[in-house]
């Protein structure tokens, strides 16, 4: 097993008190194993995956759980030993190309710097290597745009150069993290295209965090479907897809466009998330559940064996085995 996540939990230690941001979350991924982490905004998918790395944000802290990273506990190591894995055993991807590239630095002096930090190379080496790596996002002419700046690039070039930079040290594992937000839609494709090819060509794992579950239906093999903090259902990819069991799911599945619905309104879940300051008692889904009953608003539910392997929902309705 490439990564283990047990009982994760990240807190924020605001003056009002603390608050909880991710409560009690478990996860695995084999290496060249896919995931898709899915919700809406403030689901907590973000801060998911900025935990493994401990990369939250001062008042943010983890509070509990295991990160286990081939064989050894991420949280148990020093900052020492982290900037050891973060960049070369895992990268990650973030949204905007423009806040994670130095506008001042060429790609050339960008991504060697990433690959000598971690490895014992010759700047002709590292150049070497950061050419190739380049040319494997299939960068037009890498020659001539590793001495380019980033403003230089389209918007699509320069995420490409994002990932070039998260696979020069040859990762075991990838985060991305909404990777394409920032690009029209033919670029997404391209992207969310190369990504795939990428992890099946050097078998890495793939942590991808994003709101849209389309993109997720094709590009992963499991998913983990987080709300207010929470996983509340995960399993395949196509199993979660066709036979979901949490209402949540259910509703993100029903909001998306379908052609036999041509010309009509989308579908939506009623209400918004609640505010990790003010958590409902009980499920925290069931202010906009559409089936909910007493025992919704009363107890909290925990994930639950779905009738297919490996299928779990955290739903007081869960179809079992």
């Amino acid at each position: 097993m490439l990564l283990d996540v047990k009982n994760l939990e990240v807190t924020f230690a605001l003056r009002s008190g603390p608050v909880q941001a991710i409560r009690n979350i478990s996860f695995s991924l084999d290496r060249g194993e896919r995931l898709g982490l899915v919700g809406e905004s403030g689901a907590g998918k973000s801060v998911a995956g900025f935990s493994i790395l401990n990369l939250i944000s001062q008042p943010g802290f983890i509070s509990g759980g295991e990160i286990f990273f081939e064989g050894k506990n991420l949280i148990k190591m020093s900052e020492k030993e982290l900037n050891t894995i973060r960049g070369d055993r895992i990268s990650m991807i973030f949204q905007d190309p423009m806040m994670t590239l130095n506008p001042v630095l060429t790609l050339g002096t960008q991504m060697t710097e990433i690959v000598r930090t971690h490895h014992k190379l010759s700047k002709k080496e590292a150049r070497s290597l950061a050419i190739e790596t380049l040319r494997q996002v299939h960068i037009p002419t890498p020659e001539k745009r590793i001495d380019q700046y980033p403003h230089e690039l389209s918007g699509g070039m320069r995420q490409r150069v994002v990932i070039a930079c998260a696979l020069i040290s040859k990762p075991a594992l990838i985060i991305a993290d909404e990777p394409t937000t920032a690009l029209d839609v033919t670029i997404q494709a391209e992207i969310m295209d190369l990504l795939l090819e990428l992890c099946e060509s050097e078998n890495m794992g793939l942590i991808l965090i994003t709101h849209d579950l389309s993109v997720v239906a094709q590009m992963t093999d499991r998913i983990a479907v987080m709300y207010a903090g929470k996983i509340v259902e995960i399993g395949k990819t196509q199993q979660v897809i066709r036979e979901s069991q949490h209402p949540y799911t259910q509703g993100l599945l029903k909001a998306l466009p379908q052609k036999r619905f041509i010309g009509k309104r989308l579908n939506q879940i009623d209400g918004s998330m609640p505010s990790l300051l003010s958590m409902p008692t009980g499920c925290s889904f069931h202010p906009r559940c559409p089936i909910l009953d007493d025992r919704c608003r009363a107890e909290r539910p925990s994930l639950q064996d779905c009738r297919l392997e490996g299928h779990q929902a955290a739903c007081f309705k869960v179809e079992g085995k």
